[in-house]
């Protein structure tokens, strides 16, 4: 008996970050970086050379095209444009992605071949609260810089957690609705620079916290 491959229920192109955000049906979330999809493109010619391809640290997807109900076909802007991504491709770049990329980087190491290093750029998002919320914090918004490592909406709850110990229990992600750009967004939801997130109490009342 074979077991079906999951299937993506969300891809979400991060221009600004150059990844692209996959949720599969079983749960599982992954972050692809466009270069990884680049120089592990399904097309035929790349595939038959042993040569790994070099020189797409700065690449980005144009473009994301469905083919039926079983895959995608991924533009690039240098111009690559034939690789057919199946939702098990994807499944497996994504949950293989950590061992693909260091065989990756091995190779590059044996040719003899120096990565560009993207500059790591500041990362800032404005943050808007409201009900208690706004009362707990003594403000109704505030912007903020991101760390490297904070991407998702529950990474920046768990950095305002950190930041604001004493009122740490108004940011648990369960009494919280996020909204990013004026759309409702999940505890993945990727953040790019420069957005606005709104947090929305789902509940009536605050929880228990020392007088501040």
């Amino acid at each position: 008996m074979t077991t079906e491959c999951p299937i993506p229920v969300e891809i979400n192109l991060h221009r600004k970050t150059r990844l692209l955000a996959l949720h599969f049906s079983d749960g599982s979330n992954f972050e692809l970086p466009c270069e990884y999809l680049r120089v592990f493109s399904t097309a035929a010619e790349v595939k038959a050379s042993d040569i790994p391809i070099t020189g797409k640290e700065c690449v980005n997807i144009e473009k994301i095209e469905p083919q039926g109900q079983y895959a995608v076909r991924l533009v690039f802007d240098d111009g690559h444009d034939t690789g057919i991504y199946s939702w098990q491709t994807l499944y497996q770049l994504g949950s293989e992605y950590q061992k693909n990329w260091q065989n990756y980087l091995t190779k590059l190491d044996t040719l003899g071949y120096q990565r560009q290093q993207s500059e790591q750029q500041d990362r800032s998002v404005k943050l808007f609260y409201f009900a208690w919320l706004a009362d707990k914090t003594g403000k109704e918004s505030e912007e903020i810089e991101l760390p490297q490592s904070v991407t998702t909406i529950a990474e920046l709850l768990k950095l305002l957690r950190m930041r604001r110990p004493e009122i740490a229990p108004v940011f648990d992600q369960a009494l919280l609705r996020p909204i990013v750009n004026k759309q409702f967004a999940e505890l993945f939801t990727h953040l790019d620079h420069g957005d606005e997130v709104a947090l929305v109490p789902n509940q009536p009342t605050p929880p228990a916290t020392p007088d501040i």
